[in-house]
């Protein structure tokens, strides 16, 4: 597949030339969380037909952002991992997510599909560092049937797919609620004290957790002024 090109000589066409084609950033996503089976990128990318995704995962391994590796025991299976420079992607990507939150998100589409694993991700882009200083906690959310944890450290986050070992606290909620903490209809506490979400776990960790992740006010891109 020939790469298109926008054959100038600045720094954002060049890396447009080379994460700007359809779903390449999207698989750059799904990476920064892991290394990913073949498997798991067509589960998460609905809608990217396996000729594609593998003409994508090539261009990726060709241009130095992703390789190939094999996944420590039990699994044992080839997957796809970014390379050095495919990590430092990262803060863009999480800089859309965050622009999207606030200019883009608006409600689901009846034609979108949803995965309560693109929170690992999103938990990042809407981290708030001030709020965890000086706190020391994991927690394990349960959203449907998938299960991810964050890490906090000091002001960091690091997030994983899968439960964990320990948790400091545990959320469990459904996908529609998940959904409605996304669009902005209640906030973590309010579907905490509803019943529609459930919280357990070391008190302290589970106060510190209501300031941690904040998402942006909706904003309207016809005139610039919030919704």
């Amino acid at each position: 597949m020939d790469q298109r090109t926008y054959d100038q000589y600045c720094a954002t066409a060049r890396t447009l030339d080379l994460v700007g084609e359809r779903w390449t950033l999207l698989l750059i996503r799904e990476l920064l969380t892991g290394p990913k089976r073949f498997s798991d990128l067509q589960a998460s990318l609905r809608g990217l037909g396996t000729g594609l995704l593998s003409a994508r995962l090539k261009h990726l391994e060709h241009e130095g952002l992703a390789h190939k590796v094999t996944l420590p025991p039990p699994a044992r299976t080839p997957a796809y991992a970014l390379t050095e420079a495919g990590k430092e992607l990262g803060p863009a990507v999480l800089a859309l997510a965050r622009w999207g939150l606030k200019w883009a998100m608006g409600e689901r589409r009846a034609t979108e599909t949803f995965h309560a694993g693109w929170a690992v991700l999103g938990l990042r882009a809407c981290f708030d560092a001030d709020a965890a200083t000086g706190l020391r906690a994991v927690y394990e959310f349960r959203i449907g049937d998938e299960s991810f944890h964050a890490r906090i450290d000091d002001g960091t986050i690091e997030t994983l797919h899968g439960p964990a070992q320990h948790p400091d606290a545990t959320i469990t909620m459904a996908d529609e609620t998940f959904l409605g903490l996304t669009a902005q209809h209640q906030t973590l506490a309010q579907a905490i004290e509803t019943g529609a979400a459930f919280a357990s776990g070391d008190a302290e960790a589970l106060h510190r957790l209501r300031g941690l992740f904040r998402l942006p006010a909706p904003g309207s891109r016809t005139d610039g002024s919030p919704a």
